[in-house]
């Protein structure tokens, strides 16, 4: 339990740096780590994610580099599809998919599975954009980058509900190349989407009576909140092009680990 606190701190650094990657170490962290089932996790991780993110989101308006318009548009399709996915298409998944000889495809270990796979994506995704500086689209209006945004809205809105993720690293690059906006800018609006995405999504699960571990929440989100304050102090004097990359790498190995350890070393 001392080891995931620490970790903990990690997702806030994470969040404060480069604006993504909090909830993808927060699923891993309470899952292996804490020992907490993965349907419980996916719950947790919104509202760890969600306050911390927020923190972050805070501190950036603060400085100005919050597009709050966008936060609105980007916001209202993901509440919908979150608010979809935690209610109607989470609870159709049944908890036994398969099974092939000795191996049972759960409902548990099939979010795991698509959490690594997830997982594997945003790490190239960061890895590519690591290696050069991202450039705000020259025309970022009209009616093609709305749409983009919508549709981006709805997959960040299904993947938060589904697997507790923020999705940071697929509204940032949205931002950037579509709605024109400059890196530091669209860290800061991007914190205040995930977290309006995750808070809505565990206040959902909190009302629908799901069961919940406070002490663990708490403990947990008050170790991210001071890694967040820690990566937003950093954020100044670190490269967050050059840190993305390396932290693409780790995710890379934890994707790949749990792809193994679900399906091969269970």
């Amino acid at each position: 339990m001392f080891l995931g606190y620490l970790l903990a701190i990690l997702v806030g650094i994470s969040l404060g740096l480069i604006g993504s990657g909090g909830s993808i170490l927060t699923l891993p962290i309470l899952v292996y780590i804490m020992d907490v089932d993965p349907l419980a996790a996916t719950a947790y991780s919104l509202f760890i994610v969600g306050i911390a993110a927020l923190a972050g989101g805070i501190r950036n308006a603060m400085h100005k580099t919050v597009h709050f318009p966008t936060v609105l548009a980007f916001g209202l399709p993901s509440i919908a599809a979150v608010y979809s996915t935690r209610k109607w298409l989470l609870p159709l998944i049944p908890d036994t998919l398969l099974s092939i000889g000795n191996f049972t495809l759960t409902k548990a270990i099939a979010l795991m599975l698509m959490f690594a796979i997830v997982m594997i994506m945003a790490s190239l995704s960061m890895i590519r954009s690591g290696r050069r500086n991202i450039e705000p689209a020259v025309n970022a209006s009209g009616i093609r980058a709305r749409f983009i945004m919508l549709l981006r809205g709805i997959q960040v809105g299904i993947l938060t509900g589904l697997l507790g993720a923020g999705g940071g690293f697929l509204v940032i690059p949205v931002l950037v190349l579509q709605a024109g906006m400059n890196m530091s800018s669209a860290i800061g609006t991007s914190l205040f989407i995930v977290a309006v995405n995750s808070l809505f999504g565990f206040t959902q699960e909190w009302i629908s009576g799901f069961p919940m571990n406070w002490t663990l929440i708490a403990v947990f989100s008050t170790s991210a909140l001071i890694g967040v304050i820690i990566g937003s102090s950093l954020s100044a004097k670190v490269s967050s092009t050059k840190l993305k990359s390396a932290f693409g790498w780790f995710v890379l190995v934890i994707g790949c680990y749990i792809l193994l350890k679900e399906l091969l070393l269970r």
